[in-house]
């Protein structure tokens, strides 16, 4: 594993430590709840982070184009199961992108990403480096998200929890 590997790696892990910070000591009820104008609840985020993790790394293992099942489902965004069933799928699918990824000789490795309704209508590529940014912008993004939703929840603020 490289240092690039290492850097990447630590900041997408650094991000999904700030992501659960508005999570903590809530229960499902809470977690479920819509706190804003937005649809976007704190257990739907953290739903959504677990699918889109392993989404993108079917993405990435399979370098072919191939779009994951449920990639466009917008049901991701809603809490189904439990907080803690969530928090779990969310922490294998981290466990099994970081494994991958430090797997990867090199982060130069170039995937055909899937057709979506948004693509042009060219194949688009990705290095394995660009994927794995764009789970750090993605988690960064719906940690910001999600430190709103907890502070209309309860007046809870992440940067007073950041140990």
């Amino acid at each position: 594993m490289t240092r690039e590997h290492e850097d990447l790696l630590g900041l997408l892990a650094e991000v999904r430590k700030r992501l659960l910070i508005p999570v903590r000591d809530i229960s499902d009820a809470d977690a479920a709840k819509r706190t804003t104008v937005s649809e976007l609840t704190l257990g739907g985020l953290i739903r959504h982070l677990a699918t889109g993790e392993r989404m993108w790394l079917q993405v990435l293992k399979s370098t072919d184009g191939a779009l994951p099942d449920g990639m466009l489902d917008t049901a991701q965004y809603s809490m189904s199961e439990t907080l803690a069933h969530w928090l779990s799928a969310y922490a294998a699918a981290a466990a099994e992108t970081d494994a991958y990824v430090r797997s990867l000789p090199s982060l130069d490795v170039s995937v055909q990403l899937p057709t979506t309704p948004w693509s042009p209508p060219e194949p688009q590529f990705w290095s394995a480096r660009r994927i794995v940014l764009h789970l750090i912008h993605e988690t960064a993004q719906h940690a910001g998200h999600a430190d709103v939703i907890r502070e209309s929840l309860d007046g809870a603020n992440s940067t007073a929890q950041l140990a």
